[in-house]
């Protein structure tokens, strides 16, 4: 669908923070130069002086603006979705359109711009499959394309524009069309339409002897979650080809411990030790060998007591015991709920951070994770006697990583407590700790633990176990009769629960971190789909008042939090929700600065709630406006 200027004219001033002084102007750009002039003008500028340059879709000259925020590094979703809507309505085209060309110019060999067209992708996999088959021969023409970014995205929005027949068809032209075609199945937003693809991924693993086409859908089955027990079957049987045997761990450690079957377990083992014995020692320490080390780990669980202990005292002469535990983009989370070890084993647990917020790790003794995490977000973004931001001089801390940047990892090696006992780990970053932690089980003899195995109580009391990655299309048919006869209380109850309650006002009460909420459906104009939106997907639209700035200074610390005040020569962030005072960075210190496209509210906060339950909090959201005097 075309957007044109005389139906849609919008005029965008990107505003980055909420200032406690005067706002620094916005700088002044002479846009009715020459195209080189102009462009040399935009790209002098910072990313927080770029998205200040006024701009609007009336006037043809801030074309260069629009596509410069659509391409440039650093800057946040909601910044891009502005200027490809801002493109369109000046094109008379479709934010598809331009998000399409966007990502045709961007160079996939830069780093930086490599990331980049991962935004924009995303982006564009995002639209509706109506406005994707809009875009059917332009889709067909990024598979031709010189870009392997672009063909992979071309093969992706065929898909998810509900044109699967024709993405095949092109596919089964070459073997890099294969191959470009593999690659796409992990751009695909939704794990239905991943798991559609199933059936050619196979075709293609079964049927291809090229290293290279048999690699790809091994990764490419990495991100379909139908018929995992088939797809680890199939997998390990690779590990016996040593070109495949990374990219077969990676896949293998996706696939829940319920899919694994046993006797091919015991295979894979067999085959994994022998390699990591022939492994020189200074390999040792290498991602794809820490990841192998970590599925031999988790499948030893699977062989009777005698074998797991004769293999892990084979393991142990070799590295120490190896956990990896991901920050979940987006999330809050950890991947890793609780892991188990050995007393007096050395253990090493990696801390790899998928996330653009910063976190850390930080192990406790057991019932103290709430005090180590109340007293780590007390703190400021000083470092302690520890060195380390947010990780409090306690004895209560038994061990701890620094704060971990963006997609950076972080390894922290230590030997396990004598005492058997649950001991939490937290991210103690300000907030964080709500919905970010986990349990390391300490037990006598982990094999024998391992064949009969008992869960650890949740640190923190929240025994909910996973409902549903909820949508706004969960809740679209008869949501006005649903939310009749709902009981306040009860939606009360879930606010708490949830934890809405920690930033959020309602009727004079709770946190001041986010906005107040009593009054949330008037302002939304009873739009209760809106609203529902909002908390179901809260990094959709980030209100520029809270939008999160992530700087790392020159000298390695990362901090983010709110811009409230800035000028030429500082900027203040509130990296501390609680903290009355900002913390005040010299721009001479500062090496990178990004706005995150992340809200602050973390995503999936309803996953474990019932629908049910979700009608009663929106019930309860629109009788605190009722109730008001």
């Amino acid at each position: 669908m075309k957007l044109h200027a005389l139906t849609l004219c919008i005029v965008l001033f990107a505003l980055t923070s909420t200032a406690t002084a005067a706002d620094p102007k916005p700088p002044r750009i002479f846009l009715d130069k020459s195209e080189r002039v102009v462009m040399f003008q935009l790209n002098r500028l910072s990313n927080e002086q770029l998205v200040m340059v006024p701009r609007a879709t009336d006037d043809p000259k801030y074309k260069p603006v629009f596509a410069t925020i659509l391409t440039r590094g650093g800057l946040s979703r909601q910044d891009r979705q502005q200027a490809a809507a801002g493109l369109a309505v000046l094109n008379g085209t479709s934010p598809a359109t331009e998000l399409l060309a966007a990502i045709s110019g961007l160079d996939e060999s830069d780093s930086e711009e490599k990331e980049v067209g991962r935004q924009l992708a995303a982006m564009l996999l995002a639209q509706s499959p109506k406005d994707l088959a809009d875009q059917k021969q332009a889709l067909i023409d990024a598979v031709a394309s010189d870009s392997a970014m672009l063909r992979a995205v071309g093969y992706a929005g065929l898909i998810a524009g509900d044109q699967s027949d024709q993405a095949w068809e092109l596919a089964t032209a070459s073997s890099d069309s294969k191959l470009d075609y593999l690659h796409s199945i992990s751009l695909l937003p939704k794990p239905k339409l991943r798991s559609s693809q199933r059936a050619h991924v196979i075709e293609l693993f079964e049927q291809s002897k090229e290293k290279e086409m048999r690699r790809a859908a091994i990764g490419a089955l990495r991100s379909i979650p139908a018929d995992q027990a088939d797809t680890f079957s199939r997998v390990a049987k690779t590990i016996a080809e040593k070109p495949l045997v990374a990219e077969a761990v990676s896949t293998l450690l996706k696939v829940p411990a319920d899919d694994r079957d046993p006797s091919i377990a015991q295979q894979v083992v067999a085959r994994l030790m022998q390699l990591a014995e022939a492994t020189p020692a200074a390999d040792r320490t290498k991602p794809a060998f820490l990841n192998a080390m970590q599925l031999v780990d988790q499948l030893i669980g699977l062989m009777p007591v005698d074998q797991a202990r004769t293999v892990r005292k084979r393991l142990s002469e070799i590295a120490v015991r190896v956990v990896q535990i991901h920050a979940v983009e987006e999330e809050m989370r950890y991947d890793v709920p609780y892991f188990v070890v050995q007393a007096g084993s050395e253990v090493q647990v990696v801390l790899v951070n998928e996330d653009l917020m910063p976190h850390n790790l930080v192990i406790t003794t057991p019932g103290d994770l709430k005090e180590v995490a109340e007293l780590g977000s007390a703190m400021d973004s000083t470092p302690g006697p520890s060195g380390k931001m947010h990780v409090p001089d306690s004895d209560k801390v038994l061990h701890s990583t620094s704060m971990v940047g963006a997609h950076q990892r972080e390894a922290l090696t230590f030997t396990a407590p004598e005492q058997p006992g649950e001991y939490p780990y937290v991210c103690t970053f300000p907030r964080h700790w709500m919905r970010m932690y986990g349990v390391m089980v300490v037990v006598e003899d982990l094999d024998l633990w391992l064949k009969n195995p008992v869960e650890p109580k949740d640190p923190i009391g929240n025994d909910r176990a996973f409902i549903k990655s909820w949508t706004v299309d969960d809740f679209k048919q008869d949501l006005d009769l649903a939310l009749r006869g709902r009981s306040p209380e009860i939606g009360k109850r879930i606010f708490t629960e949830a934890s809405c309650a920690q930033c959020h006002k309602m009727q004079g009460e709770g946190g001041a971190v986010g906005p107040d909420l009593t009054d949330v459906v008037a302002r939304w104009k009873g739009d209760r789909l809106g609203v529902l939106q909002e908390i179901l997907d809260p990094s959709h639209k980030i209100d520029p008042k809270y939008v999160v700035h992530v700087v790392l200074t020159l000298d390695g610390k990362a901090i983010s939090g709110i811009v409230v005040e800035e000028d030429k020569k500082t900027i203040s962030l509130l990296a501390n929700p609680e903290s009355k005072e900002p913390t005040v960075i010299q721009r001479d210190d500062i090496d990178i600065m990004n706005k995150s496209s992340q809200s602050m509210m973390p995503k999936a906060l309803m996953d474990r709630f019932t629908q049910d339950e979700i009608y009663e909090l929106m019930s309860y959201l629109e009788s605190a406006e009722a109730a008001k005097p």
